[in-house]
């Protein structure tokens, strides 16, 4: 079975995405790894893995900008959610393969939903996301990222 990374790596090369691959110390925190990589902080695509809170089901991958907060009624009604809660870091390991902080901008599982906030590819060119693991990102153009994801665009910002 393959890594997450690899899996990215994998659909990035084949829809012939610009982007570029960054290695750098293993860091979970959005304005860290930023300063890091060299990119703005809102260029982080933050990634939380959020469910429906009454029956931990209805799983909605909510990205938004590393410089922002996350709306839980915004995710909850984007996702067809009665209440969202953030999932746990095991169930977010169980359902992404990746841990907290290392869970990229797509997802490769058809019970999650993708949310992406517009506010975050209408600022930048490109984005910066932590690619499956902790040491190592991605810069993707983010016409490329819409293109390939091809998330739900709505509000999920605070």
């Amino acid at each position: 079975m393959s890594t997450v990374y690899e899996q990215l790596i994998t659909l990035l090369e084949s829809q012939r995405a610009r982007y570029r691959v960054v290695g750098h110390p293993a860091e979970g925190r959005s304005d860290l790894v930023a300063a890091i990589r060299g990119t703005h902080p809102g260029q982080g695509a933050k990634a939380m893995l959020c469910k429906n809170k009454a029956d931990n089901e209805g799983w909605v991958l909510a990205i938004l900008p590393g410089d922002r907060k996350l709306d839980f009624r915004k995710v909850a009604a984007a996702g067809n959610l009665r209440k969202a809660t953030l999932a746990t870091p095991e169930e977010a390991e169980r359902e992404t393969g990746c841990v907290i902080g290392a869970i990229p901008p797509f997802t490769f599982s058809p019970r999650i939903k993708l949310v992406v906030d517009p506010g975050l590819i209408e600022r930048f060119p490109e984005i910066a996301f932590n690619a499956g693991r902790l040491d190592t990102s991605i810069i993707l153009d983010s016409s490329d990222y819409v293109r390939i994801a091809q998330p739900l665009l709505e509000p999920v910002c605070v």
